[in-house]
């Protein structure tokens, strides 16, 4: 259908995505077979396609390290000539240019990676994500930028230093994942201890590694790793122990998870004080779940409360005042977890009512032994028509008290770049100007750094801009060295909010016993 000279052109591509979307809809009829053929086609296709994105990401990489290499001869010929700005302007483009990464062990490092131009020096890399070249790789296949950093990896490693990992996946023999689980289980070898291992475990013809599932797989290339290298199994320890964590992923049915990362023997310590503290109360007759005992029993010996409920740590929702005392479902907002049901919210503040009792109650009877849990409410202002949240000014040099607050809001506390998704650290101006709400943004640190690199623009796009409708969200444009342009929007207040409410007479509503409280408390 292309030839290979077509194929390889822009339009080619554009024209092969095209033919590819008419597939299984062209045939009105087909028979069983011939659908599970075109799938299993299909599966070898998107691996050859993984395998071109491979040695496109690894050609741009090499492109970019010329352009560095070129900075960093400039950044030399400046500090020769005694031009310091000069020297640290060249010394930036270089470092933009070039993906520098401790997880490469492949690569030899260049005098962009090293900072100065110079050989054998000790100053440390910049972290893979904060170059231009993950950034835009990242942007370039709409994902965050920790994944952009990940692919570069893992076309670096495929091309230097796995070819037969690499002509695998060409061939469809491995999965776009199952070539990553080579890359990171081999990520503490030497060079030739990859290439080592990637012949043994890929070439082998007693166990192909088509017919083998991610864990044996993984199982396959870590014992041939450490028979190959056993030293490298206490680097990989010393390292994976540096990066123990704890994370929190939003779950279905207003629920998350809260992860830790830890070594495996305070990991297991952890668990079997949970699972003490369970069977203790379930023998004093606890009517709870042994995982439920354990849940509760977490949450009260981290945040040091006597019960799961009463948590003193500030969480931001966003709710109509329609949905807070009418009745009314539109869906609120938690701050770093998403919509939540409007009655979930209702049943939260009456709970915590019902828990720790009046604010009159609690300061007139300070010695009851109960902890106060304050609700605050604040008024948040939004357009009539689109419901984003009406602009505001500050006179501060940076993002603090209520602008802090009013950013983290309208931006939900997640990094503004496009498909990021991380939790928000950095607020920062989009570009140099005043400290407005519409010349701010919500930014990871990762994000935020990369912002400033040579080569990266960022633009507002006020609702007064040629084609933006009044009230419109707050609309960022990434310009990056390529030239290529990335548009993000904040994201709704209330994403459940109906674009229109019917106006008509609704029926009456019983309050909640903390709705009553709320209504005296405000009427007063």
């Amino acid at each position: 259908m292309f030839d290979d000279a077509a194929v390889v052109t822009t339009e080619g591509l554009e024209a092969l995505v095209s033919t590819l979307s008419r597939i299984g809809s062209d045939v009105p009829e087909m028979s069983d077979q011939v659908l599970i053929d075109q799938l299993a086609v299909l599966e070898r296709v998107k691996s050859a396609v993984a395998a071109a994105q491979v040695r496109v990401t690894a050609a741009f990489v090499d492109s970019q390290e010329q352009v560095a290499q070129a900075w960093s001869q400039r950044a030399r010929e400046c500090s020769d000539a005694g031009d310091f700005d000069g020297w640290r302007a060249a010394r930036d483009q270089a470092r933009a240019a070039s993906f520098a990464d401790e997880d490469s062990p492949g690569r030899e490092r260049s005098g962009a990676e090293t900072g100065d131009g110079g050989a054998g020096s000790r100053r440390r890399r910049r972290p893979s994500g904060m170059t231009g070249v993950a950034a835009q790789v990242a942007l370039a296949r709409y994902e965050s930028p920790v994944q952009g950093a990940g692919h570069v990896r893992l076309a670096l490693a495929l091309t230097t230093d796995l070819p037969h990992t690499l002509a695998a996946l060409e061939a469809g023999e491995l999965s776009e994942w199952r070539a990553q689980i080579i890359v990171r289980e081999t990520a503490t070898l030497s060079g030739e201890g990859r290439r080592l291992v990637d012949a043994e475990v890929v070439t082998d013809p007693a166990h192909p590694v088509a017919g083998l599932g991610d864990r044996e797989l993984a199982r396959r290339v870590r014992a041939v790793a450490y028979r190959i290298d056993a030293a490298s199994v206490m680097a990989r320890a010393a390292k994976a122990e540096s990066d123990r964590r704890v994370t929190l992923r939003p779950a279905p049915d207003t629920m998350a998870y809260l992860t830790a990362l830890l070594p495996v023997a305070q990991a297991v310590a952890a668990h079997a004080a949970l699972t003490a503290a369970a069977d203790t109360a379930r023998a004093a007759g606890d009517e709870r779940g042994k995982g439920q005992v354990m849940a509760d029993t977490l949450v009260q010996r981290v945040t040091g409360q006597d019960a799961s409920d009463l948590v003193p740590v500030e969480i931001q929702l966003v709710m109509t005042d329609q949905a807070l005392l009418a009745g009314d479902e539109t869906p609120a907002q938690l701050t770093g977890y998403g919509p939540v049901p409007a009655a979930w919210v209702r049943d939260l503040l009456t709970r915590l009512h019902h828990a720790t009792g009046s604010a009159t109650e609690s300061a007139t009877e300070p010695d009851s032994g109960a902890r106060e849990v304050g609700v605050w409410l604040r008024r948040l202002f939004t357009h009539p028509d689109t419901g984003t949240l009406i602009a505001m000014d500050s006179t501060r040099r940076t993002f603090e008290g209520g602008l802090r607050r009013y950013l983290l809001t309208r931006d939900a506390a997640t990094c503004r770049t496009p498909w990021c998704d991380a939790p928000a650290r950095h607020l920062d101006h989009t570009h140099g100007g005043p400290t407005t709400d519409t010349n701010g943004q919500a930014l990871c640190v990762r994000c935020n750094h990369t912002k400033q690199l040579p080569g990266f623009t960022a633009t507002t796009i006020n609702d007064s801009a040629p084609g933006q409708q009044p009230g419109a969200p707050h609309t960022v444009r990434t310009t990056t060295p390529t030239g290529h342009t990335y548009t993000s929007h904040a994201p709704p207040l209330l994403p459940g909010l109906l674009p229109e409410q019917p106006q008509g007479p609704a029926e009456p509503v019983p309050l909640s016993l903390f709705e009553r409280s709320l209504a005296l408390a405000l009427a007063a």
